[in-house]
């Protein structure tokens, strides 16, 4: 399944990567609250934005690395695809938070 080189499977694997690492980190670091509570956290504190986005990406960066080395570029695109879009949201929901 991961030695296909597919532009969709890329995407999907972009999407997939930050999502899994963002429960992750939500069951590591904020278990003991609802994620309501989260949410509002992380609206009265931009620099939790970046704390979370950070985690999501370090997956996509791996598997970016891994698609590259191995010279399936059409998956590679669509991972280095979303995760620019994904880092671009992030930037505007902290600057938006922020303001």
């Amino acid at each position: 399944m991961f030695k296909k080189d597919d532009f969709k499977f890329g995407v999907l694997l972009g999407i997939l990567a930050p999502l899994l690492s963002l429960v992750a980190y939500y069951f590591i670091r904020f278990k003991a609250y609802p994620v309501r509570d989260v949410l509002h956290m992380i609206a009265n504190n931009p620099p939790m934005v970046t704390a979370i986005v950070i985690p999501c990406l370090v997956l996509n960066i791996a598997l970016f690395t891994y698609y590259v080395n191995t010279h399936r570029d059409k998956t590679m695109k669509g991972i280095f695809l979303v995760t620019l879009v994904f880092a671009i949201v992030a930037l505007i929901l902290k600057y938006v938070i922020t303001h």
